[in-house]
C-alpha cells in the first residue's frame, strides 16, 4: 500500500493549534490491545497488579533514563490501562515501544498497547492537583 500524504489515514488527538514544543504537563491514558487484562485484576476495591503490571510500573519509573527531558509523575496502572502525568521539558516528540517489548507478555511479535492514547494538556496548577487526585 503506497503512503498518500494527501489523505489522512487517521484523525489527529492533538489538540488543534496548541505549541507542543512548549513545555507543559500532560495527562495521558494508555489501554491495552482489545483492552485484555495484562496489567492485573480488581479484588476488594483496589489493584492486584500481575507481573506484567508490575513490569509496567517499572517501565513507567523509567521514563527519565530514555528521555532525559521527560518525568514522570503520578500514575496508575490499571487491569487494562495506564493513567500517567507526565513533564515534558522540550519539544513532543515521536516515540516508539522498544522493540521486543510484548515478548515480556509471552507472545512474541504480539501488540500490547492499543494503536492510540488519550492525552489532556495540564493548564493550570488546579487542574493538575484535580487529576492527580482522579
Amino acid at each position: 500500500m503506497r503512503f498518500e500524504p494527501q489523505k489522512r489515514h487517521r484523525r489527529s488527538i492533538r489538540l488543534h493549534g496548541y505549541d507542543y514544543t512548549q513545555v507543559g504537563a500532560y495527562f495521558v491514558t494508555v489501554v491495552t490491545k482489545d483492552r485484555a487484562c495484562l496489567f492485573g485484576e480488581v479484588v476488594d476495591g483496589g489493584v492486584r497488579l500481575s507481573s506484567f503490571g508490575e513490569i509496567t510500573c517499572a517501565c513507567w519509573r523509567a521514563i527519565p533514563e530514555h528521555f532525559s527531558n521527560v518525568m514522570p509523575d503520578e500514575f496508575v496502572v490499571m487491569p487494562n490501562h495506564l493513567h500517567g502525568i507526565i513533564f515534558i521539558n522540550v519539544g513532543a516528540r515521536h516515540a516508539v515501544p522498544l522493540p521486543g517489548l510484548s515478548k515480556r507478555f509471552g507472545k512474541p511479535g504480539a501488540p500490547v498497547w492499543q494503536r492510540n492514547y488519550y492525552e489532556h494538556i495540564d493548564r493550570s496548577e488546579n487542574e493538575l492537583i484535580r487529576i492527580r487526585e482522579y
